[in-house]
């Protein structure tokens, strides 16, 4: 038996990292457990949720998210260009193209997704790329260089933030959408008129219910894309952005459980049907549903990584039963799916059930049309609850929307009062109002009660705050929150000091 329980990681994209800063923490100073980490990639983690920064100047440093410094420092294994080509389930080894053969006690595939290209004739000619790595963004800029005209074809979030890519490095850009509207997952259909209307103005052609047949050769560009019912258009670049797909293929080929539309089927505990084998992220399929944003993948390496440990600890684990472990707080049990972005500098805003289809649902909308803002709410049957929201245009109400949906808080006003101020008295949310457990960073999980804990213990400011509880350094979308929340903690330790100095006797002097 080695001294040490070995843990592989497969895959170094955001929550393959997660999980390795989570397994690092989580055992603190009882460094029983020696961690590899295998990149297919050439690099170790980075953020890809802010990719499309490097054309607004970012280097791949600072997109950076670890190094191998840090790596070094936490006793971490890892090696790059490292795929995994084989899973030894009975010797309990991996392989990797290199030849290379690393044994585990508990291996986890975070193996990500890849992006979806549809089977179109003539998808494979240069200058026909994708939108998923840095290396992709390096293609896209080389080819940007031999380029006039770029299309996107995919209309979803991924593809807008292509499009903007695109339209930065000078291209006259289209963006291809089969469906009839853009972001037709986030937001419903008259948000995705005005989000049209709003690129449009931008500069950015938007063709929506457009379907491609095929690629052929250029007359006056390099390519020409043949559209059902006859319309063509001419481009010198293609990006494919017309989504992802779950990286499942170790999972397949090594017989591992398989969701029947693709995914690494896992139970509560991110193990797949390989107890000693678990899935993360994009890769994962929990309760028949891929999570393909960043806050449920942190979530399932924190709860992966309490659970390895927990198995690795035990003597008897095993022989185990998962039903042992009853603790609900180490159980991965769904994430909320919201999400708040700029998108060319246009404010989208989506959350919870934003296009209404619970049984009941009750919408209100209000459209300013002179100033191109949309927004919609969505109650339950009672009016008494927000089950979801939309917001185009303008999204400075999603951090007050978003805590009454997270936290079930009944409201205490008219529905539309939370969109239309002139209706009555604005439902503005501050953060006494909230419960200690009220997530404030979705993307850490980060707690209301952790932050004033941090205040508590000396971080007043923003910057420390985050230092020390990681809240709001994901997408960023909750600073504003975790300030209210901050000078909410500051002003009841001044009051708690005040109530202390008036209750002390009062000295008379000499």
């Amino acid at each position: 038996m080695p001294s040490k329980q070995r843990v592989v990681v497969v895959g170094n994209g955001m929550v393959g990292h997660h999980f390795v800063q989570q397994l690092v923490s989580q055992q603190g100073d009882n460094k029983n457990v020696d961690i590899t980490v295998l990149s297919g990639e050439d690099r170790l983690a980075y953020d890809r949720v802010q990719l499309s920064s490097f054309f607004n100047g970012k280097t791949e440093d600072d997109l950076a998210l670890t190094c191998s410094k840090t790596y070094q420092d936490w006793q971490v294994c890892f090696h790059t260009h490292s795929k995994v080509v084989d899973i030894n389930r009975d010797a309990k080894t991996v392989t990797t193209s290199k030849g290379e053969s690393f044994e585990y006690d508990k291996l986890i595939l975070a193996t990500g997704s890849f992006a979806f290209v549809p089977p179109i004739p003539g998808k494979d000619r240069d200058h026909c790329l994708v939108y998923r790595t840095i290396n992709d963004l390096h293609a896209i800029k080389k080819s940007a260089q031999d380029s006039k005209v770029g299309v996107v074809i995919g209309g979803g979030l991924l593809g807008l933030e292509a499009a903007n890519a695109l339209k930065q490095l000078g291209l006259q850009t289209h963006v291809i959408e089969f469906a009839p509207q853009l972001m037709g997952v986030q937001i419903d259909g008259a948000g995705g008129r005005l989000l049209k209307n709003k690129i449009t103005e931008l500069g950015v052609t938007v063709h929506t219910s457009v379907a491609t047949e095929q690629i052929i050769e250029g007359e006056n560009s390099r390519y020409k894309m043949c559209f059902k019912g006859g319309q063509t258009l001419e481009t010198d670049m293609i990006v494919f952005s017309a989504g992802i797909r779950p990286y499942d293929n170790l999972a397949r080929e090594f017989n591992l459980e398989i969701g029947e539309r693709g995914g690494i089927v896992i139970n509560n505990h991110c193990q797949t049907s390989d107890k000693n084998i678990y899935a993360i992220g994009e890769c994962a399929l929990w309760n028949n549903f891929i999570f393909g944003l960043v806050a449920p993948g942190y979530a399932m390496a924190k709860v992966a990584a309490g659970h390895v440990l927990k198995q690795l600890s035990s003597s008897t684990a095993s022989n185990t039963p998962l039903s042992n472990y009853s603790n609900k707080t180490d159980e991965f049990s769904g994430a909320d799916m919201s999400t708040k972005l700029k998108l060319m500098g246009v404010e989208v805003g989506s959350i919870g059930d934003a296009h209404a289809r619970s049984e009941g649902a009750i919408s209100y909308y209000f459209e300013d049309q002179p100033n191109g803002i949309y927004k919609k709410v969505v109650t339950n049957e009672q009016g008494n609850k927000l089950i979801g929201a939309v917001l185009v245009g303008d999204t400075s109400d999603y951090d007050n929307l978003l805590q009454y949906h997270l936290n079930d808080i009944e409201l205490t006003t008219a529905p539309e009062a939370l969109i239309m101020p002139l209706a009555g008295d604005i439902a503005e949310l501050s953060a006494n109002d909230l419960p200690d457990d009220a997530i404030i960073c979705a993307c850490h999980k980060v707690t209301k009660h952790t932050i004033e804990q941090s205040v508590s213990n000396g971080c007043i400011d923003l910057a420390r705050v985050q230092q020390s509880t990681k809240a709001s350094t994901g997408c960023g979308g909750c600073e504003k929150l975790v300030q209210n929340v901050i000078n909410s903690a500051l002003a009841k330790a001044s009051n708690t000091i005040n109530v202390v100095t008036l209750n002390e006797p009062v000295k008379q002097p000499a």
